[in-house]
């Protein structure tokens, strides 16, 4: 029941992704936009994680397996968490304005993948390191964006957009939000060591 459940919540980020993607896709619309959303990136990062995880029974997953699957979560967990306190209401610049994808996307995903990895948690323990490894990913976001940006004039999210607050005030958000990344990165890695049925 647990990997049909995941077959299904996957299935409809998929379908809402699509759905919000087609909407979008007119004429002059940057197709490169919608994918440079942390928001959809992390969604589907989300359902590659629940693919995986009915592909690959719990006895054969590794610690490797274990460290990608958590960060699937930590990021999508991030998405709902920074979506509820800094982003809630900007659906238009969002551009999730349709409001059952924007429900899947920001509120559901975030619920399932956090549901999903309590109900079903980690196998194994993972070293302290393994949170700077999970901020790789943000930190090659950030890097993107900033670049992108300067390229083409847009920015995904209100924090990040250079050209209102300017370089300073990006970087201090910047470092305000790399700080809770690895506060809730570590909080997930002590509760995973804690809940991990192989202790070796």
């Amino acid at each position: 029941m647990l990997n049909i459940a995941r077959l299904a919540f996957a299935s409809v980020a998929i379908i809402a992704m699509t759905y919000q993607f087609a909407s979008l896709n007119g004429p002059g619309y940057a197709k490169g936009n919608f994918f440079s959303f942390f928001t959809i990136q992390s969604n589907i990062i989300a359902v590659a994680a629940l693919f995986l995880l009915v592909l690959v029974p719990s006895e054969r997953r590794s610690s490797w397996f274990d460290g990608v699957r958590s960060a699937a979560v930590l990021y999508i967990a991030i998405t709902g968490i920074v979506f509820a306190l800094l982003l809630a209401g900007l659906q238009e610049e969002l551009q999730t304005t349709i409001p059952w994808v924007d429900f899947v996307v920001h509120k559901l995903m975030p619920v399932v993948l956090v549901a999903d990895w309590l109900v079903d948690p980690p196998r194994h323990r993972l070293p302290w390191w393994t949170v700077l490894a999970w901020l790789a990913y943000p930190f090659a976001w950030i890097t993107y964006t900033l670049v992108r940006g300067e390229i083409v004039d847009w920015y995904p999210y209100p924090f990040v957009d250079v050209s209102k607050l300017g370089h300073g005030g990006v970087l201090g958000r910047s470092v305000g939000l790399a700080v809770g990344f690895a506060a809730a990165g570590a909080a997930l890695l002590w509760l995973g060591n804690r809940r991990a049925r192989d202790p070796g």
